[in-house]
Parts: C-alpha cells; structure tokens; sequence
C-alpha cells in the first residue's frame, strides 16, 4: 500500500513545493491512512524531494517580491504549515531596506502617475498607508514608505 502512496506524493510534488504538513494533510485528503502519510513525507523528507527550510525561503522571497509585508509573509508560512524556529531564521535574513523598497514599489504601482507634491490627496494617502498595512508592513514601516516616496515625488520634479 506504501508504494501507491509514495507514487501520488510524487505526482502531487511535481505541480508544485510542498510543506511536510501540507503533503500529509494532501494524502489523507486523498484517502490515504495518517501512517502511511507520515511515512511517506518521511521518505520524501530522506530523498530531499521536501525540505520546509528551503521552501520557507522560497515563500519568503516570493511574498517580498510581491510587495507583502513581514506579518503578512509569517501569515503564509503559518497557513502552510512551516515550523515557527524556521519563519525567525527565513525573516531574519530580511532587512529593514528589503521591506522598504517592497513597500516603495507596491506605492509605485498604487499611486502610480499622481504626483502628490503638486496635488496634495491626504485621502490617497491615507488609503496608501491603509493598503500597506493590509499587506503586512507596520505601521512605522507604512509610514517610512510614504515619506520616501514623497522624497522621491519631489526628487523627479526638481
């Protein structure tokens, strides 16, 4: 029976990476016993075939490229099941430059072709700001991002 597991757990893997948690939740969803589950990503686990360590890495740089924010990014290593110890080593490795300029390019794109030197919208900030939030930055940070790209709005027109 273990080897019919073994092979959907491969066919599962090749559309895309997998937590330890996630791969066992997929095989029981398909009918599989929990132990034959857990001794499945086990072996997937000795092949390298999963590797939670790396595949936090990957969510975490995928997240930042995105724009999200660190809160957001440990939102999505919990839903996918990755141990706490390795969300601080993955965000650890972040700096505080890394979201800013996530920060600033989600502004970019939001607030793209309004100049808010000339026309000053307190409400399109605000709404900025709010969006970063959501997103997952701090409020310092959402704050620090604005001011930058202000910075910047002014810096193009002189």
């Amino acid at each position: 029976m273990v080897d019919g597991v073994k092979s959907r757990a491969l066919k599962i893997l090749g559309s895309r990476n997998f937590s330890e948690q996630e791969m066992q939740k997929r095989l029981i969803s398909k009918g599989e016993t929990p132990e034959d589950a857990q001794e499945t990503v086990r072996w997937l686990v000795s092949l390298g075939y999963i590797n939670d360590s790396n595949y936090a890495t990957l969510i975490v740089n995928h997240y930042l490229a995105k724009g999200y924010g660190e809160r957001r990014i440990k939102d999505e290593l919990f839903k996918r099941g990755i141990p706490r110890e390795m969300w601080d080593d993955n965000l650890s490795q972040l700096e505080a430059s890394d979201a800013l300029d996530s920060a600033l390019v989600y502004l970019e794109k939001k607030l793209r072709g309004r100049n808010l030197q000339c026309s000053y919208d307190k409400d399109d900030l605000n709404r900025a700001g709010t969006a970063l939030v959501r997103r997952g930055f701090s409020y310092d940070e959402a704050k620090a991002a604005i001011s930058r790209y202000m910075e910047n709005s002014i810096d193009e027109d002189v």
